[in-house]
């Protein structure tokens, strides 16, 4: 368990909560929201404010706005979600700070729901230090602070880490920031054994960090996706047209060195789906790494023999971590990998704690979300956290102490 303050610590009777919330949620090319899964993840702790007799002001973020306000990445679409989701009115503020939405906020009654537009449409959102009066005009609006994105604590933004200053001892953690927690902290401290981790995607320069930290900590590591590659050709072995980070050939090779020192067996592909061009309707055929990618080929997905005996290898194993697609899963024809590992991990009698990212869209695409242990809604602090075991959003929270208001 974490020692910041908790929501359940809060006198919320009448209060206004300023509750940070992940609504950074993945949009389809039309402008409605793909997927709801960090709307409904923010319900428990937006019904619980209520519960207790307060209002909530909401604010987060969507998307990367380059050059202030962008329509296309308005949270007025999340403003309609929620709605449906809690079937109450959501007001929603055409700005996060300014004149008119600090009379919204005044003039909120308990029960009352306020959502702001999004925060990076200031610049001084990511980079604090543009202007630091821009966490103090957030503060205003609210009595207390409640921050339950998880998806964005590994961030030193204004509203995750210097609002907190403004909140003394009134700066919570929400309910699924504590599950998230809860969880990583219990896999670091104490997993039940054996403990294996699953890392993919694309690049080994982002994940080496964890890949580092978790090799004192797993008895076994599994490796694929795009950065399996860079692990082969530090090998000396053939990979064609496949993706690899020359700059990263040295750290792969000590990372493998490394496992063999310190005896975690480290499981890369076997057997290889290639490719002759990158398209789903590419000309397609399986190789045994060993033999080489030919050139004019490239990595798509692992085959079917590393499918069966990492499956074979996961039999035993008691608590996983997995980050990352195992293959280039936005191509059904190369996602197999990635929905085999899916299936046989959600068929364990184990603790099975998903990075978010690619590998929850694809649990949750199988309509497999009920049978983990625990899917994240944040891949960078998921993976940040275990490299660390801290993360700024939270460090910035009030400590929790015998007398809380």
């Amino acid at each position: 368990m974490i020692s910041k303050l908790s929501i359940e610590d809060l006198n919320l009777k009448e209060k206004k909560a300023l509750l940070r919330v992940d609504f950074n949620v993945p949009l389809n090319k039309d402008g409605t929201i793909s997927d709801n899964t960090r709307i409904v993840e923010s319900l428990p702790s937006i019904e619980y404010v209520l519960s207790k007799e307060g209002s909530v002001i909401l604010m987060g973020h969507l998307g990367r706005p380059k050059n202030g306000p962008d329509p296309k990445l308005s949270l007025h679409v999340c403003a309609k979600e929620l709605e449906k989701l809690l079937g109450k009115k959501v007001i929603f503020s055409q700005d996060c700070i300014g004149h008119q939405t600090e009379e919204l906020a005044k003039h909120l009654k308990p029960g009352d729901i306020l959502l702001l537009e999004n925060l990076r449409f200031y610049p001084s959102e990511d980079n604090p230090d543009k202007d630091p009066s821009f966490a103090e005009k957030l503060a205003k609006l609210g009595d207390v602070y409640i921050n339950d994105a998880f998806g964005s604590a590994h961030r030193k933004h204004s509203s995750t880490a210097t609002i907190t200053r403004f909140f003394p001892n009134k700066s919570a953690c929400g309910f699924l920031m504590q599950k998230e927690i809860n969880y990583f902290s219990k896999i670091l401290s104490s997993p039940e054994r054996p403990f294996y981790a699953i890392i993919g995607g694309a690049k080994v320069s982002s994940k080496i960090g964890v890949l580092s930290s978790l090799l004192s900590k797993v008895d076994a590591i599994f490796i694929g996706g795009g950065m399996s590659y860079t692990f082969f050709k530090a090998q000396g072995i053939d990979i064609g047209n496949s993706i690899f980070e020359p700059d990263c050939l040295t750290i792969a090779k000590e990372f493998l060195e490394n496992c063999k020192f310190k005896k975690i067996p480290c499981h890369l592909p076997k057997d290889i789906v290639i490719a002759n061009r990158f398209d789903n309707l590419a000309d397609n055929k399986i190789i045994s790494i060993h033999e080489g990618i030919p050139e004019g080929w490239e990595g798509m997905d692992m085959g079917p023999e590393t499918t069966k005996e990492w499956k074979k290898s996961f039999e035993n194993g008691k608590t996983f971590f997995w980050n990352g697609p195992v293959g280039v899963f936005e191509f059904p024809n190369f996602a197999i990998g990635t929905r085999e590992i899916a299936k046989a991990l959600s068929q364990l009698h184990a603790t099975t704690i998903v990075g978010g990212g690619d590998s929850v869209s694809a649990i949750n695409g199988m309509g497999l979300s009920e049978k983990f242990s625990h899917l994240s809604t944040g891949g960078g602090a998921s993976l940040e956290f275990i490299e660390y075991g801290h993360l700024p959003g939270v460090d910035a929270l009030s400590n929790k102490a015998k007398n809380t208001m």
